[in-house]
């Protein structure tokens, strides 16, 4: 009868005798660089680096759903004519803050003065403010539009007895908590915006899932079929 420390010592230095040529040619400066390069020292590795950042703040792979947007209900208190440009209007617009939004718009073309003014809309918050024409503007008023000659534009309307400040949100995502403010960089809102649109019944929709307040579905009035931004 074999012992097992005797079986082992045998299977030991019979695997020895097969793996002793292997690790010969492995000793060459070739397959050593190899092998370094494949499975390096973990001390001499440094951190921090470029990929640790990326995983640490979300980098670019950060999930791109509606929720990061910050869309709210807002009241036209009162608009013109901006001073420096015939298409644009200056609004200013409560969207539940404690002072009003400026609001630049290029819808002199679509929509009258009259038809803005005092008027319940919809408005995108989160974005980086931009100047236009020398007037920073602080949202995006959100519009349906059908592109032909001529190009129709109408801004979207929230239910009836919304109130400045309530949150719009898309079916299905209403605990997400927007960005304090989109990344321009990152483009959340173009990529998101691409599948904004209306439906036949002119009920804005992101992905066939409809733009909705605590009172009902955001609307247009007449352009169906239409895109959103």
């Amino acid at each position: 009868m074999i012992h097992p420390g005797d079986l082992k010592a045998s299977v030991e230095a019979a695997l020895n005798q097969l793996l002793e040529p292997i690790r010969k040619k492995f000793q060459s400066p070739e397959l050593r660089k190899l092998t370094n390069s494949a499975y390096p020292d973990p001390s001499k590795t440094k951190t921090g680096g470029k990929g640790a950042k990326a995983s640490a703040g979300g980098g670019e792979d950060d999930e791109l759903v509606p929720s990061r947007l910050d869309i709210r209900v807002g009241k036209i208190l009162s608009v013109e004519k901006h001073p420096d440009a015939d298409s644009l209007f200056l609004e200013k617009i409560d969207v539940g803050e404690p002072e009003p939004r400026t609001v630049v718009s290029g819808l002199v073309a679509y929509v009258s003065q009259q038809d803005l003014q005092d008027r319940t809309v919809v408005l995108l918050c989160n974005l980086k403010p931009q100047k236009m024409r020398g007037i920073e503007s602080q949202a995006m008023l959100l519009c349906s539009s059908v592109e032909g000659e001529p190009r129709r534009v109408e801004p979207l309307d929230p239910p009836e007895g919304s109130s400045p400040g309530e949150r719009v949100f898309v079916e299905g995502y209403e605990t997400g908590k927007p960005d304090d403010r989109l990344n321009p960089k990152k483009k959340v809102w173009e990529k998101l915006q691409v599948d904004l649109k209306v439906s036949d019944q002119c009920v804005a929709q992101w992905k066939d899932k409809k733009l909705m307040t605590k009172l009902g579905q955001i609307t247009c009035k007449t352009l169906k079929g239409g895109n959103i931004s």
